[in-house]
């Protein structure tokens, strides 16, 4: 299992639209792709003074699932125009993790 986690910041009058923006058409549209190996999309949100940070997580079987969704460069990060417009920063390149362990209580 492969974790792809991306960060972005808005600011506090543009963070309800951008997290209605992911949960309406990017969070949906990337579901609807059916991506073979692509298991599931998480949504993280925390104030920050005067920005919003944001946290994406996407599960994934393998790292040719994550190349799937991402393309050959698959560390570079994918914003749409749509968010790229409400958002103030993000980072440029995901990072991936192997999941080398999984424990619920």
């Amino acid at each position: 299992m492969i974790s792809r986690i991306w960060y972005g910041w808005t600011t506090n009058q543009n963070a309800d639209a951008y997290e209605k923006l992911l949960k309406t058409e990017i969070f949906p549209g990337i579901v609807a792709k059916k991506i073979p190996g692509f298991r599931k999309i998480e949504l993280g949100r925390w104030p920050d003074g005067d920005e919003v940070e944001f946290v994406t997580t996407m599960w994934f079987d393998n790292l040719d699932a994550v190349k799937a969704f991402a393309g050959a460069r698959y560390e570079v990060a994918v914003v749409p125009p749509a968010a790229r417009a409400l958002l103030k920063g993000f980072n440029d390149m995901a990072e991936h993790f192997e999941v080398r362990e999984t424990r619920e209580a």
